[in-house]
């Protein structure tokens, strides 16, 4: 049977998150939003719509949630020629590759950003497929991405493993059943990634390839 390593690429792979929050918070500063970037940061991970349902509530105005998406991507555009890896992110991933792996990346984000992220990570060579924003229609925490992910790497839930660095990510992997892997270097703590479903937590990539004979990818 196939065995499918599921990652998250923001905050898991690529330290962005915080450039997230910052483009989030402008752009719904430009349009007359006071927002807490705490309250943005602890939304990260979610889909554009869910992420402002989150930070201004179910029964905000709506039609602005186009607007508001389209500036965070066209702030967030100025960084892709700099996107910053997380240190042994492409090592992690060529070593789940050698040991047998499919490695799938699962994010929330939209294919352009995602193309970006990859040319951050460069690690190519060890990726099996991708699973963005945009192959799905509902995103993290619905189980949805892992799903579509588990299916692009011909595997099932119970040999599979899912590694992410927010509550949406361990909310969605303990809802498709995968084990799920929680990261600290996207900002969350590890007490609330654990409750969220996170069999075991590491600091960051270089941290979980450190332990990789110890960490849940030994018992699939």
């Amino acid at each position: 049977m196939n065995r499918a390593a599921l990652i998250d690429v923001d905050g898991t792979l690529a330290d962005t998150n915080h450039l997230h929050v910052v483009c989030w918070w402008e752009a719904l500063r430009q349009a007359g939003h006071d927002v807490a970037m705490h309250d943005i940061h602890r939304a990260i991970g979610l889909p554009g719509e869910d992420l402002l349902a989150h930070v201004l509530g179910e029964d905000r105005d709506t039609t602005e949630d186009d607007t508001l998406s389209a500036a965070h991507s066209t702030l967030y555009g100025t960084y892709f020629d700099r996107l910053p890896p997380l240190h042994a992110a492409a090592d992690l991933l060529r070593e789940l590759d050698r040991r047998g792996w499919r490695v799938v990346l699962v994010t929330s984000a939209t294919d352009a950003e995602l193309d970006a992220l990859r040319r951050a990570v460069d690690a190519d060579d060890a990726i099996t497929a991708t699973a963005s924003s945009d192959d799905v229609r509902e995103g993290k925490p619905a189980p949805e991405p892992l799903h579509h992910a588990l299916g692009l790497a011909d595997a099932a839930a119970r040999d599979s493993v899912f590694v992410g660095d927010t509550v949406w990510d361990m909310e969605a992997g303990a809802r498709a059943h995968v084990a799920c892997v929680g990261l600290l270097c996207g900002g969350i703590p590890q007490r609330d990634l654990e409750e969220a479903g996170a069999r075991a937590v590491y600091r960051h990539p270089a941290d979980l390839l450190a332990h990789i004979d110890t960490s849940p990818f030994t018992d699939r």
